[in-house]
């Protein structure tokens, strides 16, 4: 595989910047906007009913001080709350609330309605093709 040209690099930078200014998507709360990482912790959450705060770390990649500080603005919004499920006073579940379920389940159905703009000028093959290189290219870990 060869690397890319300083022109498909430009061309590539170019077209990025405009599709991401056209497919922004819109805080799908109520309020002030949410931080990126507080939407992911919602949707890692709702994936993973009880989880800890560890394993939220754990699968952002992120330090667990950056989660606290996290768990603790969502929590004072009122999406996710905090369990003390065992005699071990340490440990913490997460759980969301019920405005944490309206949110995600807002923000999933705001991500369906854009990924149909995107794919809406494609054909049929030209759709299957993009998610084929935008999967490859989300996987690649070189």
């Amino acid at each position: 595989m060869t690397d890319p040209t300083d022109d498909q690099v430009a061309s590539l930078a170019a077209a990025l910047d405009v599709f991401s200014r056209r497919f922004k998507l819109k805080d799908a709360g109520a309020g002030r906007p949410l931080a990126e990482i507080d939407k992911h912790i919602l949707h890692y959450v709702e994936a993973h009913p009880g989880c800890g705060p560890t394993d939220v770390a754990r699968n952002f990649g992120v330090a667990m001080t950056t989660i606290s500080s996290a768990t603790d603005r969502l929590a004072k919004r009122g999406f996710l709350e905090r369990l003390r499920p065992s005699e071990d006073r340490r440990a913490v579940a997460l759980r969301l609330t019920g405005d944490g379920t309206s949110y995600t389940a807002a923000q999933k159905q705001a991500y369906l309605i854009m990924f149909r703009a995107m794919l809406a000028p494609l054909s049929p093959a030209e759709r299957d093709t993009f998610v084929a290189m935008m999967t490859k290219i989300s996987s690649y870990e070189g």
